[in-house]
């Protein structure tokens, strides 16, 4: 049986983790970023035991990308996917390969947008720079092969943070 964190200390990180959502709503990712930080400074060693670490570490990767701290989102990603749950979420591989895209570390960013496309497929690249589905269309064969073309994200669209789940467990 897995170990839960206690009422408590869940509440306080979830407070803290809401507050951050309200910031990433208003656009100010450096103020989301710290309540993440904060957060992720309440959940015990190691950290990657805990369930609460991986949204926390997605979310704290997903602000720097939004920051253009592509080496520090993919550090907070590859911390994500070593936490319970982590190897079988599809977006973290995707912004874990856009963030190793973008510090050109291609063969790696490759391999995580693939492993989102075989996880949850192309209706996942939608929301997406369309960069990030060439790039990998353009080197997997078979990929892109009879599909209709993704709409590419439009300037302006407000990004979504999809991590702290109102109902999340407390493990």
């Amino acid at each position: 049986m897995e170990e839960e964190l206690d009422d408590e200390l869940y509440d306080q990180i979830e407070s803290l983790s809401e507050d951050g959502n309200v910031f990433v709503d208003q656009d100010d990712y450096i103020a989301a970023l710290k309540k993440f930080k904060e957060a992720l400074a309440l959940v015990p060693e190691p950290k990657t035991k805990w369930e609460a670490a991986f949204w926390l570490y997605a979310s704290i990767g997903d602000m720097y990308l939004f920051l253009e701290d592509y080496k520090a989102s993919a550090e907070a990603f590859y911390n994500a996917l070593n936490c319970p749950d982590g190897q079988e979420s599809a977006f973290v591989h995707l912004r874990l390969g856009e963030a190793l895209f973008e510090i050109d570390e291609k063969e790696e960013a490759l391999d995580n947008l693939l492993r989102a496309y075989m996880l949850e497929g192309k209706e996942l690249f939608k929301d997406e720079e369309e960069k990030y589905y060439d790039f990998l269309k353009n080197n997997v064969e078979g990929i892109g092969e009879n599909e209709s073309h993704v709409e590419p994200e439009k300037k302006g669209d407000k990004p979504e943070n999809k991590w702290l789940p109102p109902d999340w467990n407390k493990n």
